[in-house]
């Protein structure tokens, strides 16, 4: 607890599992039991009825109700809505969350009173719009979300601690680089990072939203299946209860094979029935491609910090996946270290994240930080502007990826005809030089400008983007006083009355659910408001 009584309290908000921590009286991190009595809630929603059932209950619906249950919501953050309609309602991943969320919430409160301050982990490789949507997801459950951070980050952080690099002071007694191998259930990073004195400093980062424990369990669904349709003549990943309860006997299976050299499993479809037996080198041979895509993405990123394995102190395994032999076989060949598996991996990041809680709540009270984290973005952050020779649609990029944070950057455009009443500023994030292969972001309009500004009017576009990955953006036009300076207006994001409007009905403070349409406006294109580079 904090001199105020306000606790320090770090949640890890993952794919599939979820864990919440807080700072006990001596200082130390402490992960908190859910109403359960487990360290971990899975990270899935049942709906039954206006009931909202949230960890082990529905995590087991998935064999008997698949079709009523959401899991892996934090995969589709960024979405307009969920990919599946659940009890005939569709919902936004972001609301999904806020329901797992909320259950954390309660739970921790049993035990540590009420709270309102917290920070949330997110992947280092989530877009700006994943971020935003994130906090967003934490204002919906009833929090005040006081940083996102970045899962390896927090890792490191709570990795600094627990092994005593850390002096009373919050300082390291000597420079360490590290890097942090994250592979959770849903989502893959990995951070090179070096911790010098107080300073906790992101070197590069990489990864994938899309690739973590839950594709190396489809893999043993799809080698179960395929064995029961060449016996049977069957699929039985066509009926979503009997796929619900082949996917959970794989996840438990691919738990066994990390401790045993074979596991059978069984699967039951349409009065059939069979046990395929899988030993660990089948299973290491099914999912060989998905463990050589970190590995390619950890070597690019160790390159890209301008280090080798030799500059390297540790390699910390981080994320529930890393249990799975192969990743410590394969990471102890490639660094010639042995990993470092000290901290439990299931929750090294909520302990970082209520660590790093803790020295911004000291930061508000005056108190000078004990540790500062300082990260790099993941993407490359840029605006669509006309090539004034090709006359075609470019990604100006700003801010390359892999720049420290905090970071102010600018560029001047112009417009692109004369007497253009208004100017479009839109935002990508993404490495290509094309527009249509990058993620687009956002969309800044600044209008009524005046009807006698001529052609190639210089527009400067000043991007502000912060520790948490959180982006501001200014544009301004030369000869006007038309100055725009705010967030992004993002096509996918909830309005500030949808989401109060989510945050009542999630609380229970409003019975009837809030309508999702999909009928929003497509980002603009073209036109007056486009600018040139």
């Amino acid at each position: 607890m904090t001199e105020d009584n306000t606790p320090a309290v770090g949640i890890d908000l993952g794919t599939t599992y979820s864990a919440v921590a807080y700072i006990d009286d001596t200082g130390r991190p402490i992960t908190l039991v859910n109403a359960e009595g487990d360290l971990v809630t899975p990270s899935v929603v049942l709906f039954e009825g206006d009931l909202a059932v949230v960890g082990k209950e529905a995590l087991k619906a998935i064999a008997t109700e698949a079709e009523h249950v959401a899991q892996c919501a934090k995969r589709e953050l960024g979405d307009r809505t969920f990919h599946k309609p659940l009890l005939g309602r569709k919902y936004p991943p972001e609301a999904l969350q806020a329901f797992v969320l909320n259950k954390l919430r309660q739970d921790a409160a049993r035990q540590i009173g009420d709270f309102k301050k917290v920070v949330i982990t997110v992947p280092a490789y989530f877009d700006e719009v994943r971020r935003k949507a994130t906090q967003d997801a934490g204002y919906m459950a009833g929090f005040e979300v006081l940083d996102i951070i970045n899962e390896p980050t927090a890792a490191a952080i709570a990795h600094g601690f627990l092994k005593g690099f850390l002096n009373k002071q919050g300082e390291s007694n000597a420079p360490r680089k590290l890097l942090v191998y994250d592979l959770g259930g849903g989502t893959f990073d990995v951070t090179v990072m070096e911790i010098r004195g107080n300073e906790f400093l992101a070197l590069a980062t990489d990864g994938d939203v899309q690739l973590g424990g839950q594709d190396f369990d489809m893999r043993l669904v799809d080698y179960v299946a395929q064995e029961f349709m060449r016996t049977y003549q069957l699929d039985p990943r066509e009926d979503p209860n009997t796929a619900g309860r082949l996917w959970r006997e794989c996840e438990d299976a691919k738990r066994t094979l990390s401790a045993r050299a074979k596991v059978s499993i069984s699967c039951d479809y349409k009065s059939q029935a069979t046990r395929v037996e899988v030993t660990r080198e089948k299973f290491e041979e099914l999912t060989q491609d998905l463990l050589n895509r970190t590995q390619f993405t950890t070597k690019q990123t160790l390159q890209a910090a301008g280090l080798t394995w030799n500059d390297l102190d540790y390699v910390l395994l981080v994320g529930g996946s890393t249990r799975m032999p192969m990743v410590a076989k394969m990471l102890r060949q490639l660094s010639g270290k042995e990993p470092d598996a000290s901290v439990a991996v299931d929750e090294a990041v909520a302990h970082g994240a209520a660590l790093h809680a803790g020295i911004i709540l000291a930061r508000n009270r005056g108190e000078a930080p004990s540790v500062v984290v300082r990260n790099v973005n993941s993407h490359s952050l840029g605006v669509v502007a006309t090539d004034a020779r090709t006359q075609r649609k470019r990604n100006a990029i700003l801010i390359p990826r892999n720049t420290a944070l905090p970071v102010t950057a600018r560029r001047v455009f112009r417009t692109q005809n004369a007497g253009q009443q208004s100017i479009l500023v839109r935002i990508v994030e993404g490495e290509s030089a094309t527009p249509a292969d990058c993620t687009p972001i956002g969309r800044c309009v600044v209008r009524d400008l005046p009807r006698d500004l001529p052609a190639q009017t210089p527009i400067e576009v000043r991007f502000s983007y912060q520790e948490n990955g959180r982006l501001t953006v200014h544009v301004s036009v030369a000869g006007t006083q038309h100055e725009l300076k705010h967030e992004l207006a993002r096509d996918n994001t909830l309005t500030q009355e949808q989401l109060d409007a989510w945050r009542l009905y999630i609380l229970g403070q409003q019975a009837e659910q809030p309508e999702v349409t999909d009928d929003y406006k497509p980002m603009e294109e073209g036109g007056s408001g486009s600018i040139t580079m």
